[in-house]
């Protein structure tokens, strides 16, 4: 017999469950009949033993209820749920994106994100912008140098991303490939390459600016036929867009910093001067917003050389403006009147006063006979030369002085000293100090033991003195991050 009391609480307890979720008005509305029930003006059915006629009978055996009905509103709630963790990972992802500041941080990132969201292990990176002015790479996620070099071996029209970045850039899309091998019009390079690097399914994305511009495309690589679902592919797409932007302005800050760093080398010596009895080597690391320090070596009269080393204040175009003009200015005066250093860097002041009355500027200018192996030097506010050789390494004694604009009339002692043979003067710029990050005491310390500690067998060279004692004090070989603006300038002059 059909328990009635048992189905009437069963629904009851289910429409208190739905007002709960929806409201008790919006329960009611849903649940209250509209017009008169049919139940009400039908007609008497007869009467059954144990059975109310005033209850339908359902024309068929429903199953037995063993649970309350699910709330309506649990959908929602998963839902809902499952959204806030889609923009969860997307926050944390473009977070870690924001976080990079050049295009050599930016790009693996992105492509490692990218492999999270569609649920792959490998993939690669081509960035190629449609504008044709660079810089243009590939990366990979899970290849080596030599899977990239197979994978280049493929027709690019046969390649997804060749696909993408050959055609109009309005027009692309991602394109996916599901199973590689399904396909019966697939290159046959292409199903080689595959089937030697093991995966069996593609996914690519475009990534383009908001102008519209094409900037490159990505390729991730599955080891089984696969390809991502909606979901993952709405969500690799929102961090697409989002990380396309970001690499754009990356790529011109980056273009920027190259014109800065070849109007930089532009203003310093292209190639250092063949002199009898001497050798130079030369480093400079600019900053990446460009920097004012400056380099030079030149030949005078009487198979003399003029060696200068300086640094304007400040960073950006208009510090390199400075240093051009200063460097310039420094080599007629040198050339009238060499032999004076003094001279030379009083007149350079008032260059400076004249021309940049905002503007200070160290620097130091030596006078060297190679012949006898005779330097004499000034300076105006710049750090001593270093002499490195087998018997000695000492900072030589030069007196204190003002940096030039910053005294209404600029005039110091000159310094004579004679380097032995076989040993090495290092000149330098402030920036190299800087940017180990220590005291100035602890700098020159540092300076004094990088020195000290060059091979013998190396000391020989002034292009491998220089080079270790840049490696030794300074991290990256003396690059510079993309958050200073120290540049650093070295000059090593061996005497034969």
């Amino acid at each position: 017999m059909l328990d009635i009391a048992l189905l009437v609480r069963v629904h009851v307890d289910a429409l208190i469950v739905a007002q709960n979720d929806r409201g008790v008005c919006d329960a009611i509305r849903r649940n209250s009949p509209v017009g008169k029930p049919e139940a009400m003006s039908a007609r008497h059915l007869p009467k059954v033993a144990g059975i109310n006629p005033t209850v339908p009978v359902s024309t068929h055996t429903p199953e037995p209820l063993t649970s309350v009905p699910p709330a309506p509103g649990a959908f929602l709630q998963d839902r809902l749920a499952g959204w806030v963790s889609d923009l969860t990972t997307l926050h944390e992802l473009t977070e870690r994106l924001a976080a990079t500041h050049t295009l050599d941080g930016a790009l693996p990132e992105m492509l490692s994100a990218g492999a999270a969201l569609v649920g792959a292990r490998r993939g690669l990176l081509v960035l190629e912008p449609a504008d044709g002015r660079g810089p243009r790479t590939t990366i990979g996620l899970g290849l080596g140098h030599a899977d990239l070099g197979t994978l280049e071996t493929v027709p690019r029209g046969a390649t997804p991303q060749g696909r993408i970045l050959d055609g109009p850039p309005a027009t692309a899309a991602p394109v996916s490939s599901p199973d590689l091998f399904a396909e019966a019009d697939l290159d046959p390079r292409h199903r080689e390459v595959a089937g030697r690097l093991g995966y069996a399914a593609s996914y690519a994305l475009p990534f383009a600016a908001r102008s519209g511009a094409l900037l490159g495309a990505a390729v991730w690589f599955y080891d089984e036929p696969a390809e991502p679902l909606e979901r993952q592919r709405h969500l690799a797409g929102l961090y697409g867009r989002y990380a396309a932007e970001h690499v754009a302005r990356l790529l011109e800050l980056e273009r920027a910093r190259s014109d800065l760093a070849a109007v930089a080398e532009e203003l310093l010596p292209s190639r250092l001067p063949r002199v009898p009895g001497v050798r130079l080597a030369a480093r400079h690391h600019p900053a990446p917003d460009g920097g004012g320090d400056w380099y030079d070596a030149l030949p005078l009269p009487d198979g003399a050389l003029g060696l200068s080393v300086g640094s304007a204040d400040g960073s950006g175009p208009g510090a390199m403006a400075t240093m051009g003009r200063l460097r310039s200015g420094l080599r007629a005066y040198a050339v009238m009147e060499g032999e004076d250093p003094v001279a030379v860097l009083s007149d350079l002041e008032l260059l400076l006063r004249l021309t940049e009355p905002a503007r200070t500027a160290t620097a130091l200018f030596a006078y060297c006979e190679p012949a006898l192996r005779r330097i004499v030097l000034a300076g105006a506010g710049h750090a001593p030369p270093l002499v490195v050789g087998d018997r000695r390494t000492e900072f030589v004694e030069t007196t204190v002085s003002a940096p030039l604009g910053m005294l209404a009339c600029w005039e110091a002692p000159s310094v004579e000293f004679t380097p032995e043979s076989g040993e090495t003067v290092l000149l330098y710029t402030d920036g190299l100090l800087r940017r180990t990050g220590d005291s100035t005491d602890r700098a020159f310390s540092r300076l004094h033991a990088a020195a000290a500690g060059v091979p013998r067998t190396a000391r020989r060279d002034p292009e491998a003195v220089a080079d270790h004692v840049l490696r030794t004090l300074l991290p990256g070989n003396g690059n510079i991050p993309a958050d200073r603006t120290d540049d650093v300038v070295l000059l090593a002059v061996r005497f034969d």
